[in-house]
């Protein structure tokens, strides 16, 4: 079934994100077809998080600030922003997101099918080189994961969108991890299947973020990576296929982080050069943004 077009409503969670959220927000104010709204939620952020989104929301109406100080975390802050929403559709980005000027145009576009209850897309990771070939890999890697997983289409906590119906379905039942062990997103994702209801996979729904998660030390790479087992563990998921993504992230931080790491040197260098008036040679740098 197809119906009209449905008011996309985007949410961004937010603790001590001062050199990203104003480009964060000014790429989802930056759309083909605007936002119904963009809400971002402090959490107890100390800088200036709350204090720039505040300026922004007082240039534009569509921005709107509120705060969770309730409780120190991504779930209850989360919650507290899908929860003020007022979208028919409620996008879910991070902090460090930036989003290609189509994405709400296109997640209004998968939601006028009726049958749809949440939707994912890919990432173009903005701060690594080769940033096409990265978002076509991205790409392939999601659309593998979509095919192993089979019965399980899971979303992806930077870039996904679901009915305001199928949140008010879920709402009560999403695990709050006061410890702080699972994948949200993941957990989001398991709690729609279990209420049979359908996410879809939509390629041309495009995020940019940041790759600034190959800056952990191994030892927090691989706790961050073994969520998803604790998250499978939690809902009694025992699909081995659906731990391949384990592995691949796996695999790839030890050469991504060497670029990173190189990335990072020339940054540095390119700084000392701007302060001291030399010219660095040309090089790698930050690719531009995709057309």
């Amino acid at each position: 079934m197809i119906s009209s077009a449905p008011r996309v409503s985007v949410v961004v969670p937010a603790y001590n994100e001062e050199k990203a959220i104003r480009q964060c927000v000014l790429a989802a104010l930056d759309q083909t077809v605007p936002a119904h709204e963009i809400i971002v939620v402090d959490n107890r952020s100390t800088d200036r998080t709350a204090a720039i989104v505040a300026e922004l929301a007082a240039e534009h109406p569509s921005v709107r600030l509120i705060e969770q100080h309730a409780v120190q975390g991504l779930i209850p802050t989360r919650n507290a922003g899908l929860d003020a929403a007022t979208g028919d559709v409620l996008g879910r980005i991070d902090a460090d997101s930036l989003l290609e000027p189509t994405w709400v145009e296109e997640v209004a576009a998968a939601f006028c099918d009726e049958t749809v209850d949440a939707a994912t897309g890919p990432v173009a990771y903005y701060d690594m080189p080769l940033r096409r070939f990265g978002l076509k890999a991205d790409d392939r890697i999601r659309q593998l994961m979509l095919r192993l997983s089979n019965e399980y289409h899971f979303l992806f906590g930077s870039n996904m969108a679901l009915r305001a119906d199928a949140w008010r379905t879920i709402r009560d039942e999403v695990c709050l991890d006061e410890d702080d062990q699972f994948h949200e997103d993941i957990d989001i994702s398991l709690h729609l299947a279990e209420a049979g209801l359908r996410a879809r996979y939509v390629p041309t729904m495009v995020s940019g973020m940041s790759a600034r998660r190959l800056e952990d030390s191994p030892r927090d790479y691989q706790y961050y990576v073994w969520r998803f087992e604790r998250t499978y563990a939690r809902h009694n998921v025992r699909s081995r296929a659906v731990r391949a993504p384990m592995w691949v992230y796996l695999a790839i931080y030890p050469p991504l982080k060497i670029i990173r790491s190189v990335m990072a040197r020339r940054e540095q260098l390119a700084e000392r050069a701007a302060r001291s008036g030399a010219a660095l040679p040309p090089g790698p740098g930050t690719p531009p943004a995709l057309p």
